[in-house]
């Protein structure tokens, strides 16, 4: 799957509130919330470094998507990779062009998938990581 990636030069506890804060100037907000290494740790025992994916939504595209074609809420809500690296953190935003396919979709993903990567651009060129 492709994704839009950026290390930035921030913990993760740093890191959540500026992209949430990019995302929002796109106007996308975020549904839901998993922290993986808190569920791995509670369910399994596992220790990892953080892991959180974010369900980031923005409305207006999700109902011209629903409006397409109901089964694109299976694609929804976009998803927002949050890891934990040594006091950097790596953010990747799954690409909805691989998730949304259908020929009535493709218009609607390419502008998503404009807008999402803007998110991460404009991370990067604040926070990324000058190696």
């Amino acid at each position: 799957m492709t994704s839009f990636d950026v290390v930035l030069d921030l913990s993760i506890e740093d890191a959540e509130p500026q992209v949430r804060a990019a995302l929002a100037e796109q106007g996308f907000g975020v549904l839901t919330e998993i922290d993986l290494a808190a569920a791995f740790k509670s369910k399994l025992g596992v220790d990892r470094p953080p892991l959180k994916i974010l369900g980031a939504c923005n409305p207006g595209f999700a109902y011209e998507a629903v409006r397409i074609d109901p089964a694109a809420s299976l694609a929804l809500p976009c998803n927002v990779v949050l890891e934990g690296l040594d006091g950097a953190t790596r953010v990747a935003v799954a690409d909805p062009r691989d998730l949304m396919t259908d020929v009535e979709l493709s218009e609607l993903a390419e502008v998503v998938a404009a807008r999402l990567q803007d998110v991460v651009t404009g991370l990067g060129d604040q926070w990324g990581t000058s190696a």
